[in-house]
């Protein structure tokens, strides 16, 4: 036998990793945990069983958390909340250091327990979850030092309650508790009710580096416990997984002012041109969906390839799948481990059981234990449920596309929308494509491209929120301001009219035209004097309707580039400048006040900003640890529906209006209920100002009555009220429909002539943040 003979057919041997330490380390805690709250551990309870998926075989024994532990772990949090805030971000970051040392310092104990838990094998463990783990701590360590300088409006949320999924536990812990703790807020943490062993390891990890008691609290159970954090008197909820369970969250937190992001299920798309480099693909891919036995948010699951490679793609990714090697996810030679539980491995057989396409598995011997081989399944349409579902498993789905826009087409259609994967050599394809993605983030010739500094998310129904970078900092803190209740605001009545020698009754402003209320009713619209100033048209949830088709049909605005819509808005100010006199007296006759000419002065100001703004707010390069950039850009949310304030009809309407229509999106406006006519009026200002019809669509009525199907429109990507009625409940609750994005009030005043009614919060709020990773170089 030649050397080149032997080369070429000898096997892996075995490196298996020890998993001694690992065991040592769960017996010396008397192979028993209870919680760890305000500090230290808890006396074990009602227990459950934590298993080794590869082996079936119990690891430890956990304790099912009750209400009192819940509500003891808040208590400690709350307790410790103001003086870990008063620590000031400096002191803060001296223990994220330690923290982030202490990672470090027992990254071996940790892989060896993330794997012994989950089943995921050892070099996915050592190589990517504990360094990344430990960036997040030693970056969120240094976003705590430069706090007071970089963000001195910024105060921390309160107590946090967090819940983290199975399929990366200690890197998720990581991402949330990172950035909580720098902000200055404290956490209650509920691990899955699969692997709690690392999190437990981090709590005791916390005690060694002296961590103030309190701050960090961690209990354990199923999912009953995740609804007790969700119920409990907390300041934000941040949940990573299943779509299904994300919508339970936001309806149950919906009207409550506690802050909300949500990380959850996706069926990414895994995009192969013609031009890619065909076996870097391959080995991508391999990354991209058995990474994690396919147990990941991201997982490219679904294959599109060009026509004219897919026969020779696919050949050669048969035989790549019949090289991999699956077994006992200790052995440091192994590429696929076990899935995390039999009852994971069940769900991932009856799924494939019911497919319409052509199956192949990776020709490999199982071992015993919860495994489940590498499989393909092609031939598929893009509406087939398994091109839909996430399957959450080492299956890969595949299709086929002809051109770039059939790619963009197919790779969007879906509910979900966290990440994608391109591959091509040409750099304007890749260019091309990968902002018409709808997805949170994007690989370019890459995929599962992670880092702290870099932000992650989706949209649709993949949630809303980042974790990671300036944007998922940012959701762990509030401005200082403390805002006043809101008071109703109700129109005035009367029963008196002026003589007019013409009847003029306003009509809603659909799609760049007047448009007559589809039900045909109008309201009188009364002076302070109660003396009749004209009608104004009364809203259905037709018009809503045709308002969301005229908005979807205007989405050229989002692609016209930021100066242009810089110089519709100021032509926008300049219109309404020249009739600032009569919107003035008409101000003050609806409102029984002296402010219109402030008022229009301020909005003319306004869309002066914004537009100053339209070509201002933009992302940023990352500093992110590979030869590479990730590119962090701010896309428009798409069609956002509005409730205007009350109190102020047009500087209100503007102040909503101008920064959304500034970053790309289409608005739907529901002017001021007491007060509409101005908006009503401002529609000709409009016309006059080249917004491209259907870009802003104008209704009035009832906030009351149109919020609900605001919130519960499939078509609309996000709402905002600032209605003196309140109505976060009715929009927050709605919106778990489609999950969109939501800015309400919660009952709270703003005062809209001051800097709380205009600046980044409403551009942060009218954008979402893409990252695009574009690798270069060897």
């Amino acid at each position: 036998m030649t050397v080149k003979e032997i080369f070429e057919t000898m096997d892996y041997g075995p490196a298996p990793e020890s998993a001694g330490d690992a065991l040592a380390w769960i017996v010396d805690q008397g192979s028993r945990f209870g919680h760890f709250i305000d500090g230290s551990f808890t006396e074990p309870g009602e227990s459950f069983d934590s298993r080794n998926p590869a082996t079936g075989e119990v690891l430890a024994t956990l304790t099912q958390a009750t209400q009192a532990d819940v509500d003891a772990a808040v208590a400690a949090a709350r307790k410790a909340q103001p003086k870990w805030e008063k620590l000031g971000g400096p002191g803060r970051a001296r223990y994220l250091y330690a923290l982030a040392r202490l990672l470090q310092k027992h990254a071996r104990l940790f892989a060896v327990l993330e794997t012994l838990d989950n089943g995921k094998p050892i070099r996915e463990s050592r190589d990517i979850d504990i360094p990344l783990a430990q960036r997040h701590f030693y970056y969120h360590a240094g976003m705590a030092q430069l706090m007071d300088s970089e963000l001195p409006d910024a105060r921390a949320l309160g107590v946090c309650g967090q819940i983290v999924p199975w399929n990366f536990p200690l890197l998720m812990l990581a991402w949330k508790i990172a950035p909580a703790l720098a902000m200055g807020n404290t956490v209650v943490l509920k691990p899955a009710e699969w692997t709690s062993l690392t999190a437990l390891l981090f709590a005791d990890i916390c005690q060694q580096a002296g961590l103030p008691k309190g701050v960090v609290n961690i209990v354990t159970g199923d999912g009953a416990v995740g609804e007790m954090i969700v119920a409990a008197e907390v300041d934000k909820i941040a949940f990573t997984g299943s779509t299904e369970v994300g919508r339970k969250i936001r309806a149950a937190t919906a009207g409550r002012a506690i802050s909300l992001t949500l990380e959850l299920g996706g069926k990414s798309p895994y995009i192969v041109f013609e031009d890619a480099d065909i076996d870097s693909a391959i080995e991508g891919l391999v990354d991209a969906i058995w990474f994690n036995q396919g147990q990941v948010c991201c997982a490219g699951s679904r294959l599109l390839v060009q026509e004219g490679i897919a026969e020779e793609f696919h050949d050669r990714l048969r035989t790549r799948m019949d090289k991999l090697r699956i077994g006992n996810p200790l052995d440091k030679c192994i590429d696929v481990g076990a899935l995390v539980d039999p009852e994971q491995v069940r769900r991932v057989e009856a799924l494939v059981s019911g497919s319409d396409g052509t199956v192949y598995r990776a020709n490999c011997d199982l071992p015993e234990g919860c495994y489940y081989p590498p499989t393909l399944i092609s031939g598929l349409s893009p509406a087939s449920p398994l091109m839909q579902e996430e399957i959450f498993g080492p299956v890969l789905v595949s299709t086929t596309f002809r051109t770039p826009s059939e790619a963009v087409e197919v790779a969007n259609n879906t509910r979900y929308g966290l990440a994608a994967s391109l591959w091509s050599e040409n750099i304007n394809t890749a260019l091309d494509i990968a902002p018409q993605l709808v997805a949170g983030v994007v690989w370019v010739n890459g995929t599962n491209m992670f880092d702290a500094a870099a932000g992650f998310g989706g949209v649709r129904e993949s949630g809303f929120g980042r974790e990671g970078g300036w944007e998922g900092l940012r959701a762990y803190t509030r401005t200082g301001d403390k805002p006043k209740p809101q008071k109703q605001i109700a129109p005035f009545t009367g029963n008196s009219a002026e003589p007019q020698p013409v009847d003029r009754t306003a009509k809603l402003y659909i799609g760049g035209k007047q448009a007559r209320p589809d039900g045909g009713y109008a309201r009188n619209v009364y002076d302070a004097k109660g003396l009749l100033i004209g009608q104004a048209p009364i809203a259905n949830r037709k018009d809503i309707r045709n308002a969301v088709e005229a908005a979807r049909a205007a989405g050229g605005w989002a692609k016209a580039t930021a100066h242009n819509r810089a110089q519709v808005l100021y032509y926008i100010g300049e219109n309404l400048s020249a009739r600032a006199g009569e919107f003035a007296t008409l101000i003050d006759r609806l409102t029984g006040g002296k402010t219109g000419k402030a008022e229009v002065e301020t909005a003319v100001n306004r869309l002066f900003t914004y537009a100053a703004w339209a070509d201002k707010f933009d992302g940023g390069v990352r500093s992110v640890p590979l030869r590479g950039v990730a590119l962090a850009m701010n896309e428009p949310c798409g069609v956002i529906g509005a409730l205007c304030p009350d109190e102020a009809p047009l500087l209100g309407l503007i102040s909503v209006m101008a920064p959304a229509i500034a970053m790309g999106n289409r608005v739907i406006l529901v002017a001021s209920n007491p007060f509409p006519l101005a908006a009503l009026e401002f529609y000709q200002v409009l016309e006059t100002s080249d917004v491209p019809g259907g870009v802003v669509n104008i209704l009035t009525g009832s906030h009351a009555e149109l919020a609900p199907t605001l919130a519960t429109h499939m078509d609309i990507e996000a709402v905002w009220s600032f209605s003196s009625t309140d109505l976060a409940q009715v929009i927050e609750s709605g919106g778990a429909g489609n999950l969109k994005r939501t800015w309400v009030n919660n009952g709270q005043a703003r005062d809209w002539h001051g800097p709380a009614g205009e600046g980044r919060a409403f551009l942060e709020a009218a954008t979402e943040v893409k990252t695009v990773w574009v690798p270069y170089g060897a």
